[in-house]
């Protein structure tokens, strides 16, 4: 019997041969009680405005309050020649994602830049992306042609052929075109698990938040572009990822003084950067993508509680 039902019986029939109008009263408390219980139920909803501000309280080495990483794809000559002294000099390292033929040019100063304790990372044998592009079309690696066994081979030959030019081996690894896909229609699979499975970490690109350190997927790692954009612009980015404490991950490819393109990181704009997260005011911590994330996974493992 709902609520409108038991009022419209006690109504009707009087309670234990109370007058009609005590009834009534009875009645009226009983369907408040309901609504109570109702609205007791219901999840309480958090103001709008705080939607998009929920503060992690992770602990970020030094007394930071966001982690900054800086990612660069494909391995290009202009990245050793600008970017990894620029870099260098200020003591920041940053994580390079390379496929093996795009060492072979300039092998020795790659190496250098290993030694300097930059992150090299796997970015595939082939730059496999959608064959909407006709460029991939015309290379033969369209992802709609692959399935899970030819993506699988591709990126192990991809860390063997880098470990055996750099002799280290990537941890990372960044999904060309940020696509996670082989094959089309019924026979589309997410190639998610299998860079779970080779890589400590997955990065993305084209994203539009930071990684929020006790909710993100190490192999789908969120990362967003600085190709193109002033420091202004990037300035937001850190100081949104900040009033949130969490991780944000940069990606660019070219680097020049004259980067005009969308696939090109401007010099400046990486020089402000640095100085803008060399003052401790502002509580950034730079670091490599595969230190980051180690750091998130002892935090996050010092505090799963012991077995007895």
């Amino acid at each position: 019997m709902n609520a409108d039902h038991r009022t419209t019986h006690f109504v009707r029939r009087g309670l234990l041969g109370l007058p009609l109008q005590a009834c009534q009263i009875l009645a009226v408390l009983l369907m408040a009680g309901t609504a109570t219980c109702l609205c007791a139920q219901q999840p309480t909803k958090r103001p709008i405005s705080e939607r998009y501000l929920d503060p992690s309280g992770f602990p970020w080495p030094d007394s930071a309050r966001v982690a900054v990483s800086l990612t660069f794809d494909d391995g290009r000559s202009s990245q050793l020649l600008n970017a990894v002294p620029l870099l260098d000099s200020t003591g920041v390292k940053a994580t390079f994602y390379v496929q093996p033929d795009s060492l072979v040019e300039k092998l020795e100063l790659w190496k250098k830049a290993v030694a300097s304790g930059h992150e090299i990372g796997n970015h595939s044998m082939g730059h496999p992306c959608t064959g909407n592009f006709a460029w991939v079309r015309w290379e033969g690696v369209a992802l709609e042609d692959y399935d899970l066994d030819r993506i699988r081979t591709e990126l192990v030959q991809a860390n063997d052929l880098i470990e055996e030019r750099l002799g280290v081996r990537p941890v990372s690894y960044a999904y060309p075109c940020g696509q996670t896909f082989v094959g089309r229609g019924r026979d589309t699979r997410s190639y998610v698990p299998l860079v779970a499975e080779i890589f400590q970490t997955g990065r993305r690109w084209l994203d539009e938040t930071s990684n929020a350190p006790d909710h993100f997927d190490p192999s789908q790692l969120m990362s967003m572009k600085m190709d193109g954009a002033d420091f202004s612009t990037v300035q937001r980015m850190i100081e949104r990822a900040r009033r949130n404490e969490t991780w944000l991950v940069l990606a660019g490819h070219g680097v020049s003084d004259s980067a005009t393109s969308r696939w090109g990181t401007k010099l400046g704009m990486l020089r402000e950067l640095l100085a803008y997260a060399r003052d401790p005011d502002n509580g950034v911590w730079l670091a490599p993508v595969s230190e980051v994330a180690s750091f998130i996974a002892r935090e996050q493992a010092a505090r799963v509680p012991a077995k007895r």
